[in-house]
């Protein structure tokens, strides 16, 4: 055994160790000792987008689906763990189209069928980048089994969801205020769109009350070139400065245009004047208002961001900012701008490429919300799916009890194009999976099929039955569908949690997993989130290059024990490579002390001659109860700390000293280490979920019996309950 333990000439070896054994495949559990396979466990990695690389969310994630995936499968169940990629839509576009801007050129210019192939180009290329960097993380994951969000049958069960929901009569196509992005030119869901602080204007502009402009009505707001769209100014209805103003009309300046007064209780009282311009096309509370007082819509600004053809001649064409200069300063000689201030306050943006997000009307496919959303509630709030920590529940509940119809439609490229086509005829739609033959509505036409796609969350949301092969019912559908638990963060929970939990149902009649955990989120030192952008992140990879796989792993989950925002410190993964060292250098001690060739029988639990002999083997029995059950309860944090704590001074400092004199008595040589080995073998087993290369290099070094091919696959400890396992 080398003096000292080197994790970069060993963790290579050892994963293409057990890749090449198939030991990340099911049905693997064999081991020294034969044992029945107890039932199935399977996990459904949550696929990280095509254009990503591991951040630390990653890392930590996927080490805690690691521990429980290694756990499960020495403890004797079936288990596969699959991994995958999401096609990441906007994501993924912006990327190609950037790479293009390089080369002055754009998606419109080389066209569809082109611009698709550039994005399969580099998919092939980079795609699997991030799969690479999990395996580097020594991640069990099934790489038979790799799935991607647009291999063929996967597009199959997109299809197929779709479709299923057009049958029921859960899927519409209408014209209601969106989010879209003039960058990336498509509709964006609500919960894409960033909240951005910003300091802005608050301008107060007269609206006249008679056509001689001796009266007014002022209103404030923040987006002066929306006004032109304006169709109504609302005041609150228990607002007495405005009692005798409902009701009549005030003049739309600049356009000239008569608009109602209304009252509306979503009207603050106390925000600018307590009177607001309504212009429900580009606002959705306006929206609201405009839909309960029956006003029209009135488009000011289009999909490209310019003022449209509704708006006065002097404004059209023009862009937001030049559009709000000209009308500012047409207000001002019009002596109808009252004042200015400044005013902090949150400007919407697209969370992929940052651009300003804009509320336009637009004809868009969406799914109806309503009984679905109470499928996914009603499971949570009857314990068959459990969030742990209990308390986020309330962030899934609260999205579900509010929510509002799913516009599925994007305007990209890059994705699974929905299957829906339109009569060149009557221009009715209807959804057909593959290319009709005949037109359904009017006989004789060749309908065109839409251009739009799918939000790819439409399709994550099918994964967890998705990559068993639904709509087939496939073996793996079979054995490994449902998963037993998601792990995941808690900026998804309703983007992607709900909606495959309400999915799974509808298409499956099963839940997809029972339990669900919200790991925790990794700050930089000063409590902040990390940017690689902003150069405030942590790369996992350069951390894993210096100090080792093990200890990056076992510093991340050392740090992770009630709190859910950990402040990373690095001091945690440099105690991770110590530790290492240590256990490297206690099983040195271990094994030096054995005659050449000697094996070691450890098949039944040693008896205990001494006092010292007595209390280690308690105290494994102990440690072995409390690491199984703090796994079970997903309490990573404290099992590998109550383990550090019981091999560095149960093991180490107390027991090797004592067995140093016992080694020197005949009498007590052979039993001595037979307990040695016993309580090693048994603790680098219970070590091996969460730090599996140092203990894999240890354990193919032991010169014990029986002894299974790999560590890997060895018996999962199980404590002695005569000798007491009760938690201390």
């Amino acid at each position: 055994m080398d003096p000292q333990y080197n994790p970069k000439e060993t963790e290579d070896k050892i994963y293409n160790f057990w890749e090449e054994g198939g030991y990340f495949k099911p049905c693997q559990q064999e081991s020294g000792k034969a044992k029945k396979t107890v039932k199935n466990y399977s996990v459904a990695i949550p696929p990280p987008n095509i254009t990503g690389s591991l951040h630390m969310g990653h890392a930590l994630n996927n080490t805690i689906q690691d521990i429980l995936v290694r756990s499960k499968r020495m403890q004797g169940y079936n288990t596969v763990w699959v991994p995958g990629i999401d096609h990441a839509g906007i994501s993924m576009q912006n990327v190609v189209e950037k790479e293009l801007r390089k080369q002055d050129l754009s998606r419109y210019a080389l066209g569809r069928e082109k611009f698709l192939e550039k994005c399969w180009e580099w998919k092939e290329q980079y795609g699997n980048l991030i799969l690479s960097q999990i395996k580097t993380l020594g991640c069990s994951c099934d790489w038979s089994r790799t799935r991607f969000t647009m291999d063929d049958n996967y597009t199959l069960a997109v299809q197929t969801a779709f479709k299923d929901y057009y049958d029921k009569k859960l899927v519409y196509r209408g014209k209601r205020v969106i989010n879209w992005c003039p960058r990336c030119a498509t509709s964006i869901s609500d919960l894409e769109v960033e909240h951005e602080e910003e300091k802005g204007k608050l301008w107060f502009i007269k609206y006249p009350l008679n056509k001689n402009n001796t009266e007014f009505i002022t209103v404030a707001t923040t987006r002066p070139e929306t006004m032109l769209g304006d169709v109504a100014v609302a005041v609150n209805p228990k607002d007495k400065r405005y009692k005798d103003l409902v009701g009549k009309k005030a003049i739309l300046p600049l356009v000239g245009r008569e608009i109602p007064i209304i009252a509306d209780d979503l009207i603050d009282k106390e925000f600018g004047t307590g009177a607001v311009k309504v212009t429900p096309a580009h606002d959705l509370t306006d929206y609201a208002i405009g839909n309960r007082h029956k006003l029209e819509m009135v488009e000011a600004i289009g999909p490209d961001g310019k003022m449209t053809k509704n708006v006065p001649p002097a404004y059209q064409g023009f862009k937001i900012t030049q559009a709000r200069e000209k009308i500012l300063e047409d207000l001002k000689n019009l002596d109808l701008l009252e004042k200015t201030e400044d005013y902090t306050h949150q400007v919407p943006h697209c969370e992929r490429c940052h651009a300003a997000i804009e509320l336009l009307p637009s004809e868009q496919w969406f799914l109806k919300m309503k009984g679905l959303a109470k499928k996914a509630a009603d499971a949570v709030r009857n314990k068959k799916v459990k969030f742990h920590p209990k308390n986020w529940e309330k962030t899934y509940l609260a999205w579900l009890d509010n929510i509002q119809d799913w516009c599925l439609s994007r305007q990209l490229w890059w994705g699974h194009q929905m299957p829906v086509w339109e009569c060149q005829t009557t221009h009715e739609w209807f959804a057909f999976i593959g290319k009709p033959e005949n037109c359904p509505k009017c006989k004789k036409c060749a309908p065109v099929q839409s251009q739009d796609v799918f939000d790819t969350w439409f399709s994550s949301a099918l994964w967890p039955f998705a990559i068993f092969g639904w709509p087939q019912k496939t073996e793996d559908f079979k054995n490994f569908y449902p998963t037993n638990t998601l792990s995941t963060a808690r900026d998804i929970i309703n983007l992607w949690v709900a909606r495959m939990v309400y999915s799974g149902m509808e298409f499956t009649g099963k839940l997809p997993f029972k339990d669900v955990i919200i790991h925790a989120t990794i700050l930089n030192k000063e409590g902040k989130r990390m940017s690689k952008s902003l150069g405030t992140g942590v790369d996992p990879l350069v951390l894993i290059n210096q100090y080792g796989t093990d200890a990056t792993r076992m510093g991340l989950i050392w740090q992770v024990v009630d709190q859910q925002d950990v402040k990373f410190s690095e001091d945690a993964i440099i105690a991770g490579k110590k530790f290492c060292n240590k256990l490297w250098n206690a099983s040195r001690f271990v094994m030096l002390g054995l005659n050449e060739g000697q094996i070691v029988d450890i098949s039944s639990r040693p008896k205990a001659m001494t006092p010292e002999d007595k209390q280690i083997l308690s105290q494994f029995d102990l440690i072995s109860a409390n690491t199984t059950q703090s796994i079970e309860k997903y309490e990573f944090g404290k099992a590998i700390r109550e383990l550090y704590e019981f091999f560095w001074h149960e093991y180490c400092d107390i027991y090797i000293e004592k067995s140093k004199a016992q080694l020197q008595d005949e009498k007590q040589k052979e039993n001595t280490q037979k307990i040695l080995l016993y309580v090693l073998t048994n603790t680098l087993a219970l070590f091996h979920p969460f730090i599996p290369f140092v203990t894999e290099a240890i354990y193919q070094l032991l010169p014990i019996a029986p002894k299974s091919k790999a560590l890997i696959i060895h018996n999962w400890p199980m404590p002695d309950k005569k000798y007491g396992t009760k938690r201390k």
